[in-house]
């Protein structure tokens, strides 16, 4: 396949649009998506910022309950009664075994103790809850933990190593036993 002058044309004028080099490729035809972007290279046309995320914003699932759900790959213990927000102090756990307990993903904030933006004072936990998009967006709104700006729990949360770190770590104390 040529380049004649009008295609080349039609190139620009689609690249200028925003097209994608497959998009532009399928409209021209008989050229496949490398052709399109060698030939943007050769004519040295500006190039596009690109992304990774799509343009099209997928809508999020209403969650239709108020239960905090563990981190994914961990089980919930059916002892822990949903929407406690320390399952330690719940009836009948006083004696439950601390080891055992499942650990909290997020605090359950009942609705009426949650902070918005325009109820959020400076002695509250900022950490945010749910998405911002969303209408029952909250804040913690717990005491705040010493200078901080997040409650005990959810300081403990932000300062948690990566699982890069731990598993240097733990390859480190491996290499040190042997």
């Amino acid at each position: 396949m040529a380049w004649t002058d009008e295609r080349v044309e039609l190139l620009k004028k689609l690249w200028a649009e925003g097209l994608s080099a497959r998009q532009i490729a399928d409209q021209l035809g008989g050229v496949t998506r490398n052709a399109v972007i060698g030939k943007v290279h050769r004519l040295g046309l500006s190039g596009r910022a690109t992304t990774t995320r799509t343009k099209t914003v997928r809508p999020r699932k209403k969650r239709t309950d108020s239960v905090v759900r563990p981190l994914s790959g961990r089980a919930a213990s059916p002892a822990v009664s949903p929407g406690v927000a320390n399952p330690k102090q719940s009836p009948g756990l006083e004696n439950f075994p601390t080891a055992l307990m499942p650990p909290v993903d997020e605090l359950f904030i009942p609705v009426k103790d949650r902070v918005t933006m325009e109820t959020l004072k400076e002695h509250h936990c900022k950490w945010p809850i749910g998405d911002p998009a969303e209408e029952d967006f909250h804040f913690c709104g717990h005491k705040r933990h010493g200078d901080g700006v997040y409650c005990e729990f959810h300081a403990a949360k932000a300062s948690q190593p990566s699982r890069r770190t731990v598993r240097r770590k733990t390859q480190k104390q491996m290499i040190s036993h042997r």
